[in-house]
C-alpha cells in the first residue's frame, strides 16, 4: 500500500450508515400498541427521533455512540407516547405518593406488569430476530412513521377548514339559572369543535345556581340533612362485585343512574359536592375562592341548619380537610374520634375508624343538640385502594369491605327510623375504585377521569315522613351532577316533605338540572360528545377514548 492510499484511508469522511437496526423492534412494538389503542402516539416526535437515528455521520465512533445516547431518549419518548400519568402530574402529587406505605407502592408496581403484553412482545421479538436478515424493516418503519405524520397533517387541515359548530343559548335561557337548554353538540368531533364546545359548556355552567329560600316559613318542619360521601364506589365497581342487588338499594326513594362525579380524586370530588349549588366549575377553579351562593352548607346555615363534620379518617393525607375548609366553606369542627375502633388501616398507614360507630356517635350528638335542624358532611374511605386489614396485615378485599359498608348503612337506616328523627340522607360517592382498569390506565389508577370511574350511584332517602314513600323507587336516568342534588335539597328545605300526608313525587323530581358529561383532573379532560367519549391530555389534541378490550 503506497503513501497516497494510506492517506486517503485516514482521511475518509464517507458517512457511516447503520440503519435503524434494533430500533426497528422498538417502533414495531409501538405500532402494535398503537393498533390496539394502548398508545397516544406523538407522530412528529417519533419522526424526529427516527431522523436522529438515521442521520449519516462521517465518524464511526460518534455514529455508534449515538445509539447509546438514543436509549434514554427512546425510553422518554415511549413514556410520552403512553397513557401513563405525565411527569407534571406525578410531580404535583409527589407529596401524596411519598405518603403511600411501602406495601402499597409495591402493589402498584406489580399491577403495571402485564404478563400477556410481555408475552406478546417476546413473540414479536422472536419473529423480528428470525426475519430481520431478509426483511428491510427500516423501510417499512420509516414509511409507517411518515404516513402517520401525513395523516396528522390531513386531520389538521380538515379541522382548520371545517366550519366549527357554534353553541347558541337563547337570551331567555341565559336568564334562567336552572335552564336545561344544554350547549348543542353539532359538527364533527375535531379539535376546534370539541374545544369550542367545552368552552361553551363552562360558560353555560357558570350561569347556573340553585335558588334557596331567603327565610323559612313559620310552619316549616325541622329536619336533618346527612350527606354521605363515599370514596371509591361506582356502578362499574358494583358490576365487578355483584352487590348491585344489596337490600339497601331498594330503600332509596330516589336513585340517580347517570350521575357524573366530574373527577376521580377525593379532594376535588368533595369540593364539588360542597359547592353543589352552582354549575360545574373547571378543575382549576376549584382551588379559587367560591361564590358564597355556591356553598351548599352555607345556604343551609343561612336557614338555621347547624353544620356538623364527621369522617372515618383524620383528613391529613393530601391536605384533604384543609382543602375543604379553604375552598368549600367547611367550618364545623371534626367530631371526636376518641375511643373509636378500627379494623382497617389506610394506604398511608393511618387508621380508618368503624363507620357504624361514627354514625351512632353522630346520632347521639344531634339528639342532644339544641338545634332541631342540622346539616352533616360525612366522608368515609374504607373502600380506598391499598387499605389493609389490621388483624392479618393483608390487603383489604374490596368485595368484603363493600358488603360490610352497605350492611352498616342499611343497619343505620333502621336506627334512624327508630330514632323518629326527620332525616334527608344523601349518599353521593366521590368516584369509583377503577377495579377493572382499561387500555389507558391500570386497575386502581384514576388519573384519567373516564366514565367507568365517574359514573357513581347517588341515592336519596327521606326518613321519618308522614306520607308513604314512592310506590317504586324513582330512577333518574338523565345526565346529572351535583347541581341536581342541591336542587333537591332546596326543594325540601322547608321540611314539608316530612309533614305532608301526601307527596307529589313527580313534581318534586321534575325538571332537575341536566349536566352534560365533562370530567376533569389536573392534566386530563374527558367529555361525551354525540354519545362517544374523547380525552385530552394537558394541551394536546383530543383523541377518542380507547374502548376496553
Amino acid at each position: 500500500m503506497n503513501h497516497s492510499t494510506l492517506h486517503a484511508k485516514n482521511t475518509d469522511t464517507r458517512p457511516y450508515y447503520y440503519g435503524l437496526k434494533g430500533w426497528n423492534f422498538y417502533f414495531l412494538l409501538k405500532f402494535g400498541l398503537l393498533w390496539y389503542g394502548y398508545l397516544n402516539f406523538n407522530a412528529f416526535e417519533n419522526l424526529l427521533f427516527i431522523a436522529f437515528l438515521l442521520l449519516p455521520i462521517p465518524w464511526a465512533k460518534i455514529s455508534k455512540l449515538r445509539y447509546w445516547i438514543a436509549i434514554p431518549i427512546g425510553i422518554a419518548l415511549l413514556y410520552l407516547d403512553s397513557w401513563l400519568p405525565s411527569m407534571e402530574s406525578i410531580w404535583q402529587q409527589k407529596d401524596q405518593i411519598t405518603g403511600f406505605s411501602a406495601e402499597y407502592l409495591y402493589e402498584l408496581i406489580v399491577r403495571f406488569i402485564n404478563v400477556k403484553m410481555l408475552a406478546a412482545a417476546f413473540i414479536l421479538l422472536v419473529i423480528y430476530i428470525f426475519s430481520a436478515n431478509w426483511i428491510r424493516y427500516s423501510t417499512f418503519v420509516v414509511i409507517g412513521i411518515v404516513w402517520l405524520n401525513i395523516s396528522n397533517v390531513i386531520d389538521f387541515k380538515v379541522s382548520f377548514t371545517q366550519p366549527v359548530a357554534t353553541t347558541t343559548i337563547g337570551s331567555s335561557e341565559r336568564q334562567t339559572t336552572n335552564s336545561n337548554i344544554q350547549p348543542l353538540q353539532t359538527g364533527e368531533p375535531t379539535d376546534e369543535t370539541l374545544n369550542k364546545w367545552l368552552e361553551q359548556f363552562h360558560l353555560y355552567e357558570k350561569q347556573r345556581k340553585t335558588q334557596f329560600l331567603t327565610s323559612l316559613p313559620s310552619e316549616a318542619q325541622p329536619f336533618d340533612v346527612l350527606m354521605i360521601n363515599i370514596c371509591s364506589l361506582s356502578w362499574d365497581d358494583f358490576d365487578d362485585t355483584e352487590l348491585i342487588n344489596h337490600p339497601i338499594w331498594k330503600r332509596f326513594d330516589i336513585l340517580f343512574k347517570n350521575f357524573n362525579s366530574a373527577t376521580t380524586y377525593s379532594g376535588p370530588a368533595s369540593i364539588r359536592l360542597l359547592r353543589a349549588s352552582c354549575g360545574q366549575d373547571p378543575h382549576q377553579s376549584l382551588y379559587e375562592e367560591a361564590d358564597k351562593q355556591c356553598l351548599l352548607l352555607d345556604n343551609l346555615a343561612n336557614l338555621g341548619f347547624e353544620e356538623y363534620l364527621i369522617m372515618d379518617h383524620k383528613g391529613d393525607y393530601g391536605n384533604y380537610l384543609s382543602g375543604l375548609r379553604d375552598y368549600a366553606g367547611l367550618k364545623a369542627p371534626l367530631q371526636s374520634q376518641a375511643n373509636l375502633s378500627h379494623q382497617i388501616t389506610a394506604f398511608d398507614g393511618t387508621p380508618i375508624y368503624n363507620d357504624q360507630d361514627i354514625l351512632r356517635e353522630w346520632l347521639n350528638t344531634i339528639k342532644h343538640s339544641n338545634n332541631p335542624r342540622t346539616a352533616t358532611f360525612f366522608n368515609l374511605i374504607p373502600l380506598h385502594d391499598g387499605n389493609r386489614n389490621v388483624k392479618d396485615k393483608k390487603i383489604a378485599n374490596y368485595h368484603t369491605d363493600l358488603k360490610i359498608l352497605l350492611d352498616q348503612l342499611n343497619s343505620f337506616f333502621d336506627e334512624l327510623e327508630k330514632s323518629e328523627r326527620h332525616v334527608m340522607v344523601i349518599v353521593a360517592p366521590e368516584h369509583g375504585a377503577a377495579l377493572k382498569g382499561d387500555k389507558m390506565q391500570i386497575s386502581g389508577l384514576r388519573d384519567i377521569p373516564n366514565s367507568t370511574i365517574t359514573d357513581v350511584p347517588v341515592g336519596i332517602k327521606f326518613i321519618g315522613m308522614k306520607s308513604l314513600p314512592p310506590k317504586e323507587e324513582i330512577i333518574l336516568t338523565q345526565p346529572s351532577s351535583y347541581l341536581a342534588i342541591s336542587e333537591l335539597v332546596a326543594r325540601a328545605v322547608d321540611g314539608k316533605i316530612f309533614s305532608d300526608t301526601t307527596v307529589d313525587w313527580s313534581k318534586y323530581t321534575a325538571n332537575l338540572p341536566i349536566t352534560a358529561k365533562v370530567a376533569e383532573n389536573a392534566n386530563y379532560i374527558v367529555i361525551d360528545y354525540k354519545g362517544k367519549s374523547y380525552v385530552r391530555m394537558s394541551n394536546k389534541k383530543w383523541v377518542p377514548y380507547p374502548t376496553t378490550p
